[in-house]
């Protein structure tokens, strides 16, 4: 049998009854009658005891008879199977995985450090008993596994001198890279018959030789960006400026005037300082 086995065994409650009267019933006849032959129904009904089967909520029973597999019990409840049945239990409860922190490299080749967040369950007993090892140590090693391709998939952030802009990366596109995540683990450990309901990044951040720098790297990219905006926003306020001097010929400037006019005006604007207003008494000129 290469697949899962779904069965309900006896009664357990009828079965304990039958035990008990096999048990006790066999002692008081010895006694009553003098004679030991009645007390091989009291070595049955000890038997019996053997057989007994407690399943509780969310969780089953794996059966096996010298070797063969016989079945599993996934409805709870008291149950009695043949007292020569090795029971295994498999729980079919949802589990959490934390992983360790793994240091692996990016797409781009820079140390990091990611560890990732795994919800899981057995929805298959055969496969978690008989097709792996050690179905929990599997989960682990086969996490780390998935973990350490999806960073090599995917830089960590994107970077103007790259050259190469990247629709998804590990830091911003949280939701793509989960679902990454989700679909390559799953595909690893459904040969152990195991569920994936959820998987995400649980830390992520450059490895430690790396963190001063690219943290420099990163104030630098947002001080450009900032100071593009700065200049972009002052030379719209330079032209709007010129063009109402003009409109409305408050001040007739020729090219030189102008020019200087500009540079006051974008060293205002642009400056990260405030800037001491000086006043002319003379002419323009002077």
């Amino acid at each position: 049998m290469k697949q899962e086995k779904i069965i309900k065994p006896a009664n357990g409650y009828l079965m304990l009854f039958i035990a008990f009267t096999l048990f006790i019933g066999g002692i008081l006849i010895s006694i009553k009658f003098e004679t030991p032959v009645f007390l091989i129904a009291t070595i049955i009904g000890f038997i019996f005891f053997f057989g007994f089967i407690l399943v509780n909520p969310n969780t089953s029973k794996v059966l096996l008879l010298f070797g063969k597999y016989i079945g599993t019990v996934k409805t709870n409840g008291l149950y009695w199977a043949n007292p020569l049945y090795k029971k295994r239990k498999i729980s079919l409860r949802a589990s959490n995985f934390d992983s360790e922190r793994l240091k692996v490299n990016d797409k781009l080749g820079n140390p990091i450090m990611i560890s990732t967040i795994l919800v899981w369950r057995v929805t298959d007993t055969y496969k978690a008993a008989f097709d792996v090892d050690n179905y929990e140590n599997f989960v682990r090693v086969q996490t780390d596994a998935a973990v350490r391709k999806l960073a090599s998939m995917y830089p960590y952030d994107n970077f103007a001198d790259e050259g190469v802009e990247e629709d998804i990366t590990l830091r911003s596109s949280v939701n793509e890279v989960s679902e990454a995540l989700e679909k390559e683990v799953e595909e690893r450990l459904s040969i152990a018959g195991i569920e994936v309901l959820e998987a995400r990044i649980g830390y992520l951040a450059y490895a430690q030789e790396i963190a001063n720098a690219m943290l420099k790297r990163q104030q630098a990219t947002a001080i450009v960006a900032a100071r593009h905006k700065i200049v972009e926003g002052a030379v719209s306020m330079v032209e709007m400026a010129l063009t109402e001097l003009s409109k409305k010929q408050i001040v007739d400037l020729d090219d030189e005037r102008k020019a200087a006019m500009v540079s006051n005006l974008m060293v205002i604007l642009c400056g990260d300082k405030e800037v001491s207003p000086v006043l002319n008494t003379g002419t323009l000129n002077h």
